[in-house]
């Protein structure tokens, strides 16, 4: 079983398919390139987007004069994916072996 320090981890996204995916990026990207990268993951379906979610990809906005740190290049990922069900559940299921032990309890 993996450490509890980092849960997110035990999240498998193969399992279950994908509602929306987010990709904002900042720097030295250019968004050809990003939409390039977007429609490989498309075609060669490596991940897997719900039918009721024909593009399953949400266009990133661009904040001009943001006052984020300036990095030569930054990204990031927000999905939304019942993959994590699974970590929640065994995450619920070590807290109530702890509760059933009165651990914690005050």
């Amino acid at each position: 079983m993996p450490a509890l320090s980092q849960p997110i981890r035990w999240c498998d996204p193969r399992h279950g398919k994908y509602m929306a995916c987010c990709m904002p990026y900042r720097g030295d990207v250019v968004p050809k390139d990003v939409s390039a990268a977007i429609a490989t993951i498309k075609t060669t379906r490596i991940i897997l987007f719900v039918d009721w979610c024909p593009t399953g990809f949400k266009p990133p906005t661009v904040v001009p004069g943001g006052d984020l740190a300036k990095v030569q290049r930054a990204f990031c990922t927000l999905s939304n994916t019942p993959a994590i069900a699974k970590t929640w559940a065994c995450l619920e299921h070590k807290f109530d072996l702890t509760y059933a032990k009165t651990a914690f309890v005050h």
